[in-house]
């Protein structure tokens, strides 16, 4: 979900990921087009997919309540969004890789965290 690379050298590392990948771009994603098309098969500013919209930054609630049953993110990097009360707002997903592992989420555990398990 963003920030993929900074410094441009850490593009470099994209050569070594496996599978299908598409880039939603970050506020740090500042190079050209050209610069990630090579590692990506699709560079957008968000994408809808399976009842979810995923972007860089969180969405404002009003934004997907009654369109989108959840909002995976990026851009927050160690912390998750949360309500006026402190709890963990559960709309969200924060899918930096700070918050897990330094790896890719599997979309199973996304799919088990917003079915609450």
């Amino acid at each position: 979900m963003g920030d993929v690379a900074i410094p441009r050298r850490g593009l470099k590392v994209l050569e070594r990921l496996n599978g299908r990948k598409v880039l939603v771009r970050g506020n740090h994603d500042i190079y050209k087009l050209s610069d990630y098309a090579q590692y990506f098969d699709d560079v957008r500013g968000c994408f809808y997919h399976h009842e979810f919209m995923l972007s860089h930054i969180p969405l404002h609630p009003e934004l997907f309540e009654r369109r989108f049953r959840g909002n995976i993110h990026g851009h927050l990097h160690c912390h998750n969004v949360r309500l006026p009360d402190g709890s963990l707002d559960r709309r969200y997903f924060n899918c930096c890789v700070e918050n897990h592992g330094f790896a890719p989420v599997h979309w199973d555990e996304v799919m088990a965290y917003f079915d609450g398990k």
